[in-house]
């Protein structure tokens, strides 16, 4: 197993200035008052200082992550093969990808490997840009190949550094967002702080580099920050258009680079049409978001070479529904509360009832069940009755797919940060529904508002974005731990934006009759100055602490594995084992896999419970039989996963699989009455005693204390 270990090793002041919000000296055909000139060249100048700080932010968080993976396993020090094993699961499986295409002959035959690939899954031939999201590896292989740096720059580094600097545009566009959203870099600034000093819960990025998430969530960073400039008011007609670029641009490349592209642009699509439906978004920038979404899976979709999954997704079926259901019901917003209360009830039953429609019908035409998994995971999760499917239990009993963990928010709120967002939630969640109810209600109600002014309540588009936004995708970090991450980050935008909003301030002063527009502004840039010195004092030891602890990689089996692997088997040789450590084998040894982490195929998932039958109740002759079927010639044990400790009993997978299989589990505890004893013992631990009747299939080849492996007799 990977571990870490320590390493044996010998002995500025900022102006922050508002950016006035474009409803401020700004008339009604958009034009600058001439007598503001001072005023135009400090925007300017604040423009720019807030640019730099951004810029600086964003290489800074770049240089940090980096260090951190450098001072974690030594990684300039450590051999080759100890860097591509520190690739864990399938993070190894997407960078072997990489590797290949720099190994190819020319990038033609790259290109026709993975194209025509008869490596990653033993006796079938697949389409590797196909099933996987790997474009953005094809990319780098090929520019690593033609820039002139091949002697200067190890593809490993060239690889890393991409990732890292993407780091850069990520903090860059939760800065602009906040910014944005508020009118000041003062914003922006605490945004890129939070974001930093919460590293543990807002990205994973310096263990897991070449993971889906790493290279997707920049730009969905970006896409949020275009679509908050998109819903501002008073754009000129060449800036919205270039916007709705830009956004189309952002979605494209983060639904080109992660798989579950479709189900987070899924979730923004609801956050769409909720605020579409109470009226607080301009009707037709939704549309065009509806359009580029759809525009930018599609294109994807003809990238990888149809893929069905894409095709039959509920965000295509969704947004289809959304657009011909608002042809059909024209007046959705027109009448008195009652009428549009009853209009929306209706316009909401006609898109869900669409939205299923249209996706059971295409995936019966497309016969597609890749993402049958995840609704019967979804299923047993929300306690829509229990399962015994081995590959919705294989999610529900994996931590990162349970519920968020308490002492993140412990964590969270050491910085603040928990308690600013909550502060914040609560005040526009209220104004929210009052701005909510004043669009549904009719107008006599509107100008009774009106009259009160010091009881007025406006929420701006963008704004109500990013709370809808928020909400949404917290449910789901809140649901499911791994997606906490696309939650956190926007959590720090969310609360700066709060606590650097002239709105908010308003809104708090007038329920205490204290408003006054100095009072306010001074709060705006007080109150987050304060909380960037408290954080600064608290966490820059800590940060300092961080960065000059030095640790090495170090994981003696499994290099000691594959290169015994390299030196000791043939180049064509077939293994089995588990998903995550197969992956290892692929990236260190080019070796034919059997089976591989990327789950998203039903063919694939019954291969690797088929092949994971090596860890239940099976005879050698059954065990024998099923890995013969799919050409295998090496089989790898691991003790971690026979004698498993890490889960408790009924989510360990031997477990999973004697529940599978209808057999009784080990160990103390309940059993559902109709599971019965197993007729053979556990496989993975008889084979040890080299009895007969296993000797007569086995032989092993190889053994330390972590790996066993046996080669496979060819008789039939």
């Amino acid at each position: 197993m990977t571990t870490i270990r320590q390493r044996r090793v010998g002995k500025g002041t900022e102006a922050a200035e508002d950016q006035p919000s474009e409803e401020t000296n700004v008339k009604p055909d958009g034009k600058i008052p001439s007598d503001h000139t001072g005023g135009k060249l400090w925007n300017i100048l604040s423009v720019t200082v807030g640019g730099i700080v951004a810029m600086s932010l964003g290489l800074l968080t770049s240089v940090y992550v980096a260090t951190l993976h450098e001072n974690d396993l030594w990684f300039s020090n450590i051999k080759e093969v100890e860097r591509e094993i520190s690739f864990r699961t399938e993070c190894g499986l997407y960078y072997s990808y990489y590797k290949q295409m720099i190994q190819a002959a020319s990038i033609q035959q790259g290109l026709h490997g993975l194209v025509y690939d008869n490596k990653t899954e033993s006796v079938r031939t697949i389409n590797i840009l196909e099933r996987m999201n790997v474009y953005q590896e094809v990319f780098l292989s090929i520019l690593y190949r033609i820039l002139p740096i091949q002697q200067y720059l190890e593809p490993v580094y060239f690889y890393i550094y991409t990732l890292f600097g993407l780091q850069a545009v990520y903090v860059i566009a939760l800065y602009v967002t906040s910014w944005l959203l508020s009118g000041t870099w003062l914003s922006g600034l605490l945004a890129a702080c939070w974001y930093i000093t919460n590293r543990v819960d807002t990205t994973r990025v310096e263990f897991t580099i070449p993971l889906r998430e790493n290279w997707a969530l920049p730009f969905f960073a970006v896409q949020i920050a275009a679509i908050t400039y998109l819903l501002r008011t008073h754009l000129q007609p060449v800036q919205e258009r270039l916007t709705l670029m830009a956004v189309f641009i952002a979605t494209f490349l983060f639904s080109l680079t992660w798989q579950f592209n479709q189900f987070m642009m899924l979730i923004q699509a609801l956050a769409l049409f909720i605020l579409d439906c109470l009226d607080m978004l301009p009707t037709a920038k939704v549309t065009w978001l509806y359009i580029i979404q759809i525009s930018g899976l599609l294109l994807v979709c003809v990238l990888q070479f149809f893929n069905s999954m894409i095709l039959g997704s509920l965000l295509i079926s969704f947004n289809a529904s959304v657009l011909v259901a608002r042809t059909i019901q024209k007046n959705l917003k027109k009448g008195g509360l009652l009428n549009r209360l009853g209009k929306l009830i209706l316009h909401v039953l006609l898109v869900l009832c669409l939205t299923l429609l249209i996706n059971k019908f295409i995936k019966k035409i497309l016969n597609l069940e890749s993402d049958e998994h995840i609704f019967k995971f979804l299923k047993a999760k929300f306690g829509f009755g229990a399962t015994r499917d081995f590959d919705a239990n294989l999610y529900l009993c994996e931590e990162a797919f349970g519920l968020l963990p308490l002492n993140t928010f412990s964590r969270l709120s050491d910085t603040l940060l928990f308690y600013v967002y909550v502060f914040v939630l609560f005040l526009m969640a209220v104004a929210a529904v009052i701005v909510a109810f004043r669009n549904l209600s009719g107008s006599n109600q509107v100008k009774l508002m009106e009259k009160m002014e010091e009881c007025t309540i406006t929420l701006k588009p963008d704004a109500a974005y990013s709370l809808v936004h928020t909400v949404l995708f917290g449910c789901l970090a809140l649901s499911t731990m791994r997606m906490k991450y696309l939650w956190t980050s926007h959590m720090c935008v969310f609360a700066s934006f709060g606590l650097c909003s002239t709105e908010v301030w308003k809104l708090i002063l007038k329920c205490v009759h204290l408003y006054t527009s100095q009072r306010a502004q001074v709060l705006k840039y007080s109150i987050p100055i304060i909380t960037l010195l408290y954080i600064s004092y608290k966490f820059w030891p800590g940060i300092m602490d961080e960065l000059s602890e030095l640790r090495e990689f170090y994981d003696p089996d499994t290099v000691e594995l594959m290169n015994w692997i390299k030196s000791n088997t043939p180049n064509t040789a077939v293994f089995a084992g588990s998903m995550q450590l197969l992956a290892g084998v692929k990236l260190c040894t080019g070796r034919t896999l059997t089976n591989h982490p990327h789950y998203e195929d039903k063919n694939l998932r019954e291969r690797t419970k088929q092949i994971y039958q090596i860890y239940a109740k099976r005879s050698p002759e059954d065990v024998h039989g099923i890995l013969r079927s799919f050409g295998t010639d090496y089989v790898i044990l691991e003790d971690s996963i026979c004698y498993e400790r890490r889960h408790s009993r009924g989510c360990r997978l031997r477990d999973l699989l004697d529940v599978a299989n209808g057999h009784i589990m080990d160990g103390l505890g309940e059993n559902a009455p109709d599971l019965k004893p197993a007729l053979y013992p556990r496989f993975c631990e008889e084979i040890k005693k080299n009895l007969p009747s296993y000797t007569t299939h086995f032989t092993r080849v190889f053994q330390n204390k972590t790996f066993h492996v046996y080669k496979l007799a060819k008789h039939k």
